[in-house]
């Protein structure tokens, strides 16, 4: 009698990369370790691509014929769940910003050694699963702040909140941990599952854009505070 093995269907990849070179070497080592890649070389294709895919994961460049990457993010943004990761030669910190801003998940300058993009993109993915278990947990109040981890909902004052996949997932771990104090390294730890290395400021980045959405004075925050050389403290009992 025989037996058949069900193998798990691969991950999904989409790469959004007009250099046709680099591509097929990204393509070749993320399948060499397990990945499913499809390629897409031009910024006016891949919005379309990306919202009829549905991949798993997106790796976005910057730079493409036809619009930039920045249009890419902000178009599907909405209506694509999944972890978008930034991958490009422009290093500069206001492009890094803008990508967070527009909500992608991560930013790789190039070039990055294969290795390390794929533990970019394995953490992402941990972290994609990771929210399965957190819609499962219960609800969380604090005056007139609800946070339903169910529906990955913020409704503050009455009015719902539109935060990104990793500004909710800031402010449930900050609001799990009420009255704790968070430093950076433990909030980009539980986010990509790698260590702080002192120098990265997208939790900074982050809590800012938190603090404007839920009328946190940013000059003297009084709901997610600053405590400084430790890190960051979820008020209780100033969300009324």
């Amino acid at each position: 009698m025989t037996s058949t093995v069900i193998s798990a269907e691969p991950c999904r990849v989409l790469l959004v990369e007009d250099d046709a070179r680099l591509a097929a070497l990204v393509r070749e080592y993320l399948e060499q370790h397990g990945f499913a890649v499809a390629i897409e070389a031009r910024g006016d294709r891949a919005a379309a691509r990306i919202l009829s895919q549905q991949p798993e994961l997106v790796v976005l460049d910057l730079m493409l014929p036809g619009c930039d990457g920045f249009e890419v993010c902000r178009t599907v943004r909405s209506r694509f769940s999944g972890p978008i990761l930034i991958l490009t030669a422009r290093g500069e910190d206001i492009d890094h910003v803008m990508g967070l801003e527009l909500g992608a998940d991560d930013y790789v300058t190039k070039p990055v050694q294969p290795r390390v993009l794929l533990a970019r993109i394995r953490a992402l993915l941990r972290r994609g699963a990771s929210r399965q278990a957190a819609a499962e947990a219960h609800d969380l109040t604090f005056g007139h702040l609800l946070i339903r981890a169910s529906a990955r909902e913020v409704v503050f004052n009455g009015h719902p909140i539109e935060l990104t996949g990793n500004e909710f997932e800031i402010l449930w771990l900050l609001a799990r941990h009420a009255g704790e104090v968070l430093g950076r390294d433990a909030i980009l730890s539980a986010l990509r599952k790698i260590d702080y290395d002192g120098v990265d400021r997208s939790v900074d980045l982050r809590i800012s854009r938190l603090r404007k959405k839920l009328h946190d004075d940013p000059g003297l925050p009084a709901r997610i505070k600053t405590i400084r050389g430790k890190g960051y403290l979820f008020v209780a009992d100033a969300w009324s």
